[in-house]
């Protein structure tokens, strides 16, 4: 398990640089950072007096490391999942905030440890991964990243917009698709032709 900072620091390169993609719900993002989260946290970049895309623009990557995981991997309370989930949780928490949560939580109660869906990591969250880690310590993960890439799919299914993101202009795999399978075993990866299969009703 590579260090938080290092994970940190992996979704910085991962995420890429400044994109106000008008498809995008998040509006202006850096390094996956939105202006959204810049105006929820009260960070003006610029010292201007106000939040704006060109706050967005000027974030640095170190000063997006800082964010993750001051906001999205301490308070956010994914620290206290078991490790091998973190990783996956926390990338995802960077890319669709409290649905990474979420999905998490639908996947416990449909293993058979049940928590509400709220978004929050608490206690009751905490105890139903650590029990379903101990039921399955070495198919949770996958579980999850398979999970993940599921919410991504169906997010395209019902937004048209959104998928460019899980289909690339030739046909093959998206970035969220991509980015999902980074945390699955290869074995459980789609091939090419499962993935044509599973976007051709898009069109």
């Amino acid at each position: 398990m590579p260090k938080v900072r290092q994970i940190a620091e992996e979704i910085v390169a991962r995420e890429g640089g400044f994109v106000n993609d008008p498809d995008d719900p998040g509006g202006a993002t850096n390094h996956g950072v939105t202006i959204g989260t810049l105006r929820r946290l009260g960070i003006d970049v610029n010292r201007d007096s106000r939040i704006d895309a060109a706050d967005v623009k000027a974030l640095t990557r170190a000063q997006a490391v800082e964010i993750y995981l001051e906001h999205y991997y301490r308070r956010s309370g994914i620290a206290a999942l078991p490790e091998v989930l973190q990783a996956s949780v926390f990338d995802m928490y960077v890319n669709a905030g409290s649905n990474a949560v979420k999905i998490l939580q639908r996947l416990l109660t449909d293993m058979g440890f049940p928590c509400d869906p709220d978004g929050a990591i608490g206690p009751q969250t905490i105890r139903a991964a650590q029990m379903a880690f101990e039921a399955a310590p070495l198919h949770l993960a996958d579980a999850y990243g398979i999970a993940r890439r599921n919410y991504y799919y169906a997010l395209a299914d019902s937004r048209p917009a959104s998928r460019k993101f899980a289909r690339a202009r030739d046909g093959g795999k998206g970035g969220w698709i991509r980015r999902a399978e980074e945390f699955i075993s290869p074995k459980y990866h789609l091939t090419e032709a499962q993935h044509a299969a599973r976007v051709a009703k898009w069109g």
